[in-house]
């Protein structure tokens, strides 16, 4: 079967990295199914030799991946995450002018993590979220929500029946869309009313500098630069007039985006100094894609190296998280309990479960104070903060934190090496 660009159609022919196979990142195995078997699926991702879009293809879909109310990650679990939330919705209020009688719609809501500090200042929100149980959690804290995947169809008909937004939202949900066009055109089409549209994606740029490989997974359709995004949002009448970079996964873009149409205020100079940045790296050029599948090979031979000497000497060894990027981490290296005696994590609907592949088990973080492991593997390293308040003390026994992205690091407590 012949692979095509998901936006411009063009034939997929050259590889950018490819982390053989791998169950899905979220699908973990309760206690019931432990000894059942898993479906495996490829991770050979292709960069488009026409746009530059880096790619998975669609070997699942998002209603395999999201759907069936089992979805397993909740945005709420990270402090450090909702904390972006809140600066940002009191960033967009302020820039907005947002009132009472403004409407927020934000696409993958999730449980309403992000749309809460809009609705606790009384402005109108909307919540559109494909996983059931996240859109029950968001509910529940007083976010309206509809369960439904967006695209052109669902925008027309929320267009119809209740207007158009002042600002639609959509973070980290770009990358985890099979049919780009048609998601574009859908926002194409909500911002009809003379609104702003906001997206935070990771960076491609990022991913590659940072030695990011785990970031990909089956749930990750697409890999993002600027300059491609640019490109598709053009493609479907949207200019993107402004684009921030953020710290957050590792290094993420949020882009504004408005219809053509509404560009009468002009275009801020960090969209041509970003534009400038990709092309200066190389990110034009097909030779910038090759060479990271060595680096990737390097990054797995380091760590296993590491975990290998560690258990030889007798050292106890636990992971922290049950994120997507630890199962690709875990299940590219080979990673099993033969190196992990458990990992931990805040989330109750991941406890007592075991990851995809690796089978590890999933406990509560307290686990950690009672066994008093030597290392503890961060797997969410784009948390190390985060999880290095919540383990603070680990030193108290000469516990040390094992940090695998982008290089391998060993640090105690304080951060020290």
């Amino acid at each position: 079967m012949e692979l095509r660009c998901r936006h411009c159609r063009t034939p997929l022919e050259f590889t950018f990295v490819d982390l053989g196979s791998a169950p899905p990142c979220q699908r973990h195995l309760t206690p019931a199914g432990i000894d059942g078997p898993e479906l495996y699926y490829p991770l050979h991702v292709r960069v488009c030799q026409g746009c530059f879009l880096v790619q998975l293809p669609e070997l699942l879909s998002p209603a395999e991946i999201f759907g069936g109310g089992d979805y397993a990650y909740f945005s709420s679990y990270s402090e450090s995450w909702v904390a972006h939330a809140a600066r940002y919705a009191e960033e967009a209020t302020r820039r907005l002018r947002l009132g009472a009688r403004s409407r927020v719609i934000e696409i993958a809501s999730n449980d309403g993590y992000l749309l809460q500090h809009f609705a606790t200042r009384g402005i109108p929100v909307l919540g559109i979220e494909p996983a059931s149980n996240c859109a029950a959690a968001a509910r529940a804290r007083g976010v309206p929500s509809i369960v439904a995947f967006f695209g052109e169809a669902l925008a027309r008909r929320i267009l119809a029946g209740k207007g158009a937004p002042d600002l639609v939202v959509a973070n980290n949900v770009l990358a985890h869309v099979p049919d780009l066009n048609d998601f574009v055109k859908g926002l194409a089409v909500l911002l009809s009313g003379g609104g702003v549209a906001t997206l935070e994606f990771p960076h491609l740029l990022r991913l590659v500098e940072g030695n990011q490989f785990d970031t990909i997974y089956h749930e990750h359709y697409s890999y993002l630069g600027f300059t491609t995004v640019e490109a598709i949002f053009r493609h479907h009448d949207l200019t993107i007039f402004d684009v921030e970079e953020l710290p957050t996964h590792g290094g993420s873009l949020r882009i504004h985006a408005r219809r053509k149409e509404q560009d009468g205020s002009g275009v801020a100079p960090s969209v041509a100094r970003l534009r400038e940045l990709e092309r200066a790296a190389g990110m034009r050029e097909l030779s910038w894609y090759r060479g990271f599948g060595e680096r990737v090979a390097e990054t797995k031979r380091a760590l296993l190296s590491f975990l290998i000497e560690a258990r030889r000497a007798g050292r106890r060894i636990a992971g922290y998280g049950a994120p997507g990027k630890g199962n690709t981490l875990l299940n590219a290296c080979g990673i099993g309990r033969d190196f992990l005696d458990y990992t931990v994590d805040r989330s109750p609907h991941k406890q007592g479960n075991f990851l995809p592949g690796s089978r590890i088990p999933i406990l509560a973080p307290e686990r950690i104070f009672e066994t008093r492991p030597d290392y503890v593997l961060i797997l969410p390293w784009n948390l190390e903060a985060e999880i290095r308040r919540q383990l603070a003390g680990i030193g108290a026994w000469g516990g040390r934190f094992v940090l695998p992205i982008p290089e391998l690091r060993v640090i105690d407590d304080r951060g020290e090496r």
